[in-house]
């Protein structure tokens, strides 16, 4: 796999994931159904005359107590266990497909989300889909999470969603955690600061990453560091050249252009292709030969818009001759073109080696 992939892809792939959502109670089909059966009955029989007088029926409950009672839960923690069981699938589009679902429903779904965090089975899918919906709503209940105290691994969506904040206190806040990740038991944590780091094509990072690079002894997170300042820099000057000054403000340009780094082909070393119109109005005896495409491809699988339409889920897989790496991009629509806001690594899968048998 590529460097690229290398700066983000050692994250082992996800582990089954404990996610909640509200479920709606079936009782008011049941009610309702209960009362066409009373009601054909009765007009079936409405012809006959009385047998006896009629007894005094016996007064209905008030409309809103009825309403109350239709608007109950069915008893029990059942609707944490139905989601536990789907996203506990080792299907991992039944898991995304529960994540982009919540991200359809957007902010108004925060409250729940923030009740879900409470119960271990849904903690990670509630921290994860709050990350993806993001904002200034989001941001408070996943800053509590760098002080939970289970061992549920929920911190890297904290510093995977600051990616979207430039702000100081954010990036103070990332490279805090990449300065102590000597210290840090779960390395994908750090990983996660180093990843919404590489969002940004911001050249004043170099300095800091070449600091912070300097003082650590882990020898895979200064080899991601290294990674990171190569892709901010190589992704700087893409953006600065003509090419990249004409780039589209679509999804998939905006999730090509984070991967630009891996994309572009290398200039030659030797030789230079001359330019049109410089062999005097002949043919030129060997013709110029275009740059070798890279054995790369970046594939946008789905993509799923916030109810505002200003927000997008992009599942995109990376794939190079060696290995596959899944990602899910939350891209932010700013001046009516798509941005960058926050990148997550998913399951990466070696291919197996041509010829091997294996």
């Amino acid at each position: 796999m590529t460097n690229l992939v290398g700066t983000v892809g050692r994250a082992a792939p996800r582990k089954p994931m404990a996610k909640n959502r509200a479920v709606r109670s079936y009782a008011r089909v049941l009610y309702l159904w209960a009362g066409i059966c009373l009601l054909s009955g009765v007009s079936g029989f409405s012809q006959q005359p009385p047998a006896k007088p009629p007894k005094e029926p016996a007064p209905s409950p008030a409309p809103a107590a009825a309403g109350a009672e239709e608007d109950q839960p069915l008893p029990g923690d059942w609707g944490p266990e139905l989601l536990y069981s789907i996203l506990s699938s080792p299907n991992e589009e039944a898991q995304f497909g529960l994540v982009r679902a919540t991200f359809a429903v957007g902010p108004a779904i925060i409250p729940q989300l923030s009740t879900a965090i409470k119960d271990d089975r849904t903690a990670e899918y509630a921290a994860e889909s709050l990350a993806y919906i993001g904002g200034d709503q989001a941001l408070p209940i996943l800053w509590k999470l760098l002080s939970d105290p289970r061992d549920l691994n929920l911190r890297r969506f904290t510093y995977g969603a600051l990616a979207e904040f430039d702000t100081p206190q954010a990036t103070d806040a990332l490279f805090d955690v990449i300065n102590r990740s000597d210290d840090e038991p779960d390395r994908t944590v750090t990983e996660a600061a180093v990843i919404a780091l590489t969002v940004r094509t911001d050249t004043n990072l170099l300095p800091r990453l070449m600091a912070s690079e300097t003082k650590l002894q882990d020898v895979v997170i200064r080899d991601d560091l290294d990674n990171a300042r190569a892709v901010i820099e190589e992704r700087a000057k893409y953006l600065a050249s003509p090419e990249g000054k004409r780039a589209g403000g679509s999804i998939e340009s905006a999730v090509r252009t984070y991967f630009i780094p891996a994309l572009e082909p290398a200039s030659p070393e030797t030789g230079a292709i001359p330019p049109a119109g410089k062999s005097g109005g002949k043919a030129s005896a060997t013709p110029a030969q275009e740059k070798p495409r890279p054995l790369i491809r970046v594939d946008v699988r789905s993509v799923t818009l916030s109810p505002d339409q200003n927000r997008a889920l992009a599942r995109v897989v990376f794939e190079d001759p060696t290995a596959m790496a899944y990602y899910d991009f939350v891209l932010q629509k700013r001046l009516g073109n798509w941005t960058l806001a926050s990148v997550w690594l998913g399951p990466e899968v070696e291919k197996k080696a041509v010829g091997s048998g294996q």
